[in-house]
């Protein structure tokens, strides 16, 4: 059968319709609107439920086997475990000893610790995925391995697509490093402290039944209760849930690179000539190398310039902490902890909150922080002439990466993506991004080690700057001192087999995941 392929408003192709779902193509931006009602789980009594409040099964199985998994349901899992995650290889592992084929696996995130879910994708226990695909996961898709499509999310979009009954989840698994018997469950407490459940939290609210998976077993009341036990259908412990040392560490690295050191301080100094760095302002910033190395120097003119910040969203770091304990930041609202700082931090001091998808980047709500914050600090493995970028796939066409927050922070008031100039020599401005994860009307400044450009639509910004020492240069010119050094990069050898889409956070197909040549 010959997929239907339409070019949707940003010129791209796209299918129709996505594991027998009907897809909206792309529209513009701001152009389509949600219809209908959120979705819910179905209605259930608590005589349904020990009146003690006691939900334990004795093992895995037998929580899998009480919530009735079966062939074709959709099975989901969260990430703040990331590369040390147990739980969600120990489920599939599972579902293959009772004999259960074809399920949906629907994670927040895949990391390369879930490469153990190859052997289930091959021997059709998985039958698809639809969530980010790092690593393994992410080769094996675009060699057109998996039999259905995969389909990429934002952190919003995901929420998104679950709660308008895009997705419906059969079976959420919930790793808790600290839950009760009852099912309320945190990040906070165990061996496995991760920080926050934020991103299972609709897994939670929304899923027909929901499993709790814990290595650390409370006494009721477990608090603060991050997932609400009242959610929950069953709880087990095991032995561990995940790895500690590949969760979080005692301290978050930053880049030894001078040019990537070089491109966060430009980026910071950015901030200041522009008047984005003014008493009260927001910023976004994550764990990697160079948006850490942005914090320390954005925080060091902060404080020469006597200036507060009235709230970071991050991913949190034990530098942000540093900022908010040292009063250049009034409040933290945390949607992921990165290192064992932001757990005790988050634990310890009501300044840090822990947020969701829901309050941070949900689309189809009444709105969302991703649109109050002033500068959104990003990386992209691509950005081209017209400020789009790119950030699942290389320059050869591989999905590599997931997409996480990364469109949603787009909506911040100066969206930044932090870049440099080449990778393994081949440039990362190009004429045209072979994957679009990102319209290149909300990108508004890229930072290179060669300097910055500013979308001509920011005239904004580019007045603001006019005076400032800092190497403002046009996009092109970048590209062109780029071609003259690495060569102008060939397009990358793709089949016309979709082997994924990428979604936009409005829940409309942005772009085709093509097979690898």
């Amino acid at each position: 059968m010959t997929m239907k392929l339409e070019k949707n408003a940003a010129g791209r192709l796209v299918p129709t319709e996505v594991n027998r779902r009907e897809a909206v193509p792309f529209q513009g931006l701001g152009e389509h609107r949600p219809q209908g009602r959120k979705a819910a789980p179905t209605i259930v009594s608590c005589l349904d439920f020990p009146a003690d409040g006691n939900k334990r099964a004795a093992n895995l199985r037998q929580a899998l086997e009480r919530v009735g998994l079966s062939d074709g349901m959709v099975v989901s899992s969260h990430h703040h475990l990331r590369n040390g995650d147990a739980v969600a290889n120990m489920v599939f592992d599972t579902a293959a000893e009772m004999g259960v084929k074809d399920l949906m696996w629907f994670p927040s995130a895949s990391f390369p610790v879930h490469a153990n879910q190859l052997r289930h994708l091959d021997s059709g226990v998985i039958h698809h995925i639809e969530g980010s695909m790092n690593g393994p996961l992410g080769a094996y898709c675009s060699e057109g391995k998996m039999r259905g499509m995969g389909v990429l999310r934002s952190h919003g979009g995901r929420w998104q697509a679950i709660q308008d009954g895009e997705v419906h989840i059969d079976v959420a698994v919930i790793a808790a490093p600290a839950a009760d018997p009852f099912g309320n469950a945190n990040g906070l407490a165990g061996p496995a402290a991760c920080g926050l459940l934020g991103f299972a939290l609709a897994d939670s609210i929304y899923a027909e039944k929901v499993v709790v998976v814990t290595d650390n077993l409370e006494p009721f009341p477990c608090l603060p209760w991050q997932i609400q036990g009242n959610n929950v259908d069953v709880v087990v412990e095991v032995d561990s849930i995940g790895d500690p040392s590949k969760i979080v560490s005692g301290t978050t690295q930053l880049t030894q690179s001078p040019d990537r050191r070089r491109i966060a301080e430009l980026a910071a100094r950015f901030c200041a000539s522009a008047g984005i760095m003014r008493p009260g302002f927001s910023f976004q910033a994550g764990a990697g190398g160079t948006t850490l190395a942005f914090a320390i120097y954005l925080a060091e003119l902060m404080r020469a310039a006597g200036v507060t910040a009235r709230f970071a969203r991050g991913g949190s770091t034990q530098h942000m902490v540093e900022m908010l304990e040292g009063g250049l930041v009034e409040y933290i609202l945390d949607g992921q902890t990165f290192d064992l700082d932001g757990v005790r931090s988050m634990r310890d001091d009501a300044r840090h909150q822990d947020t969701s998808p829901f309050t941070s980047y949900n689309f189809h709500g009444k709105g969302n922080f991703a649109s109050m914050v002033d500068v959104a600090v990003l990386g992209a493995t691509e950005v081209d002439l017209q400020f789009n970028g790119n950030v699942v796939t290389h320059s050869d066409g591989r999905l590599l990466h997931g997409i996480g927050g990364w469109q949603n922070c787009l909506a911040a008031r100066c969206a930044m993506l932090l870049v440099p100039s080449f990778r393994d020599r081949i440039p990362v401005i190009v004429d045209e991004v072979t994957t679009l994860c990102g319209p290149g009307e909300l990108i508004d400044v890229v930072v290179t080690e060669r300097g910055i450009a500013v979308n001509p639509r920011r005239q904004d910004l580019l007045d603001a700057v006019t005076d400032s020492d800092l190497p403002i240069r046009p996009i092109e010119d970048l590209k062109s001192e780029l071609d003259r050094l690495c060569g102008a990069p060939a397009r990358p050898e793709l089949s016309d087999e979709p082997v994924a889409v990428v979604k936009w956070v409005d829940g409309t197909v942005l772009d085709t995941v093509w097979r690898v040549g």
